[in-house]
């Protein structure tokens, strides 16, 4: 993917505000963390038996903490664009934070694992609602890899038009590449947009 380099080297990066969202226990802590070239500021908490009940675990035994307000990290993807990445949290009673997240964003990742593909619904929705531009990473855990496209695109119901990346959240490389994909699409979108104006 090449993107034109500026001949000033004067010029500021442009900062690109960009959501990582989807369903409790995909991977979106793991993500911004592998890719972040400085620490990752996280809102971790463990859960606690006050969380029996109220957050669904299925699926996500293993897991210990939860995201209670937000992830953040930075990644410079040339000498004009950095991305800014705010990670989402994930489960229901935390939703009402991302009206708040959301504010200044050019676009977002929604994270899916195909085990629990439904848990995203909700991630998907809220950009399709606002007409924020949105691609779908597929976390393979294990490099398993369960699911064709075909199935997790009819599973989702996503538009055609929305890119559809396989990727490990654990590997810096292949995060690299989700949110290449998304740069990529925001620049497609805003192209169309310019070739055929609202009138």
């Amino acid at each position: 993917m090449g993107y034109a380099i500026s001949d000033q080297k004067d010029t500021a990066p442009l900062a690109v505000k960009i959501l990582i969202a989807g369903g409790f226990g995909v991977g979106k802590t793991t993500l911004v963390g592998a890719v972040s070239e400085v620490a990752p500021l996280r809102t971790e908490e463990y859960l606690t038996h006050a969380s029996v009940g109220v957050d669904d675990l299925e699926g996500v035994g293993g897991k210990a903490t939860t995201t209670v307000a937000l992830d953040f990290g930075r990644i410079t993807i040339n000498r004009e664009i950095v991305l800014y990445l705010f990670g989402t949290p994930g489960q229901e009673r935390f939703w009402f934070m991302w009206n708040d997240l959301v504010n200044g964003a050019m676009g977002a990742v929604v994270l899916v694992d195909t085990r629990r593909l439904d848990v995203s619904f909700a991630s998907i929705d809220f950009f399709e609602s606002r007409g924020i531009p949105f691609i779908v990473g597929v976390n393979c855990f294990h490099g398993v890899k369960d699911r064709t496209q075909e199935e997790i695109r009819k599973a989702l119901d996503l538009d055609p038009q929305v890119p559809l990346v396989l990727c490990d959240a654990r590997d810096r490389t292949a995060g690299r590449d989700v949110l290449l994909a998304l740069v990529e699409h925001l620049m497609d979108t805003q192209s169309r947009a310019a070739a055929h104006p609202v009138a």
